[in-house]
Order: C-alpha cells, then sequence, then structure tokens
C-alpha cells in the first residue's frame, strides 16, 4: 500500500454490465453517456480506492478521476458543449447539480431519499429541466443515478413528487438517454371521476 493508490482495471463484458454494485452503475453510466454523445471509439475505464471511483485511462494525459469530471471530459471530447451550460451561470447551476448527484444522491440512506425528491420536485416546479429550460449533463447524471429510486417507487409515491415524475419521463423519453436502463411506467395525470369533484 505505502500509500500508492491501486488501480482495478474493470473489463467491459457482459457480466460488468449485469453486476448491480455502485461502481459498475457509474461505470454503465459513463459507457451510456459515451454513446448518447456519439463517441465512436469506447474508452478504457478502472476504479480507485475503497470508494471505487471511477478513473478514466487517458493515453495522452494523466488519468481522470470521478464522473463528474470524466462525463464533463466526455462532453467536451464530444465537441457538445452546450451540454455543460450556455452561460457562465447555466455552467454554474450544471456543475451545482453534477456535485449534488455524487454528493446527495449517490449512496444516500432510505430517510434521505424522501427529502431529496420533496426537494427537486419544489425545484422542478417551474422549470423543464435542471439547468432551467435547456437540457444538460446535469440532466442525464440525475437521471441515471435517481433511476434506481425512481423504479422503487409506488405509484402514490410518484404522485406526490409530480414535478420529478415529469422531469423524469421527459428524460428519459429524451432520444439516447436510456441505453442501460429499463424504462419506468410514470403516471401522466390523475384521472378522477365527476363524484369526487
Amino acid at each position: 500500500m505505502g500509500g500508492a493508490s491501486t488501480f482495478q482495471p474493470i473489463t467491459l463484458v457482459s457480466d460488468w454490465r449485469s453486476s448491480p454494485s455502485v461502481t459498475n452503475m457509474a461505470l454503465r453510466e459513463l459507457a451510456s453517456l459515451e454513446k448518447y454523445l456519439g463517441l465512436r471509439k469506447p474508452n478504457k475505464y478502472s476504479t480507485q480506492g475503497d470508494k471505487k471511483t471511477p478513473v478514466l485511462q487517458n493515453n495522452a494525459a494523466p488519468p481522470l478521476l470521478g464522473l463528474v469530471t470524466i462525463a464533463c471530459h466526455l462532453v467536451k471530447e464530444a465537441k457538445r458543449p452546450e451540454l455543460l451550460g450556455d452561460s457562465a451561470e447555466s455552467r454554474a447551476v450544471v456543475q451545482q447539480w453534477l456535485e449534488y448527484r455524487v454528493t446527495k444522491v449517490d449512496n444516500c440512506s432510505k430517510e434521505d431519499i424522501k427529502i431529496i425528491l420533496k426537494d427537486l420536485n419544489l425545484y422542478l416546479h417551474d422549470r423543464v429541466f435542471l439547468a432551467g429550460n435547456r437540457f444538460t449533463v446535469a440532466d442525464v447524471l440525475m437521471y441515471y443515478g435517481l433511476h434506481p429510486l425512481i423504479v422503487d417507487l409506488t405509484v402514490q409515491e410518484k404522485e406526490q413528487f409530480t414535478n420529478v415524475s415529469r422531469w423524469f419521463d421527459h428524460i428519459q423519453h429524451h432520444p439516447g438517454v436510456r441505453h442501460h436502463l429499463p424504462p419506468v411506467a410514470v403516471l401522466r395525470n390523475r384521472i378522477y371521476t365527476s363524484r369526487h369533484h
């Protein structure tokens, strides 16, 4: 050990894609992001440390560490700067949501899930996307991060978080986003009979 970090290469084979671990989820997300961005040549990823932080092995430069750093690099590599935000303000908002994803959503406790969804529901009240009215990489990574939480919600719970459900459904139907994830049924609107009014 002696302070040296150890890289643990991950081979992209069918077993890797079916494993439910958080590490593999992050690596699947990066592979799906590559496909969404239209990057032809898949990158080589590994993990580092006890938290299994994703690492992009980059031949031309030092390795890149972390989901957010790698995702932003992939967006730049694909020459899609609009996905990082189209102004200084929107770029800051995108970065805030990316950090929120890795600090709050990833590995959140059962108790935290409702708080996260309640806060996000309030935030999305008058917004189409996380960074306002434009689709960004923040929407993609938050969708990937929230997917396992949304899948487990009951219909009644989804109704409690209508803005999150609306946003989530919108993102899952955005062309090319939902590569490795199954679709989630989201109730589109409440239906009441005339007797209940």
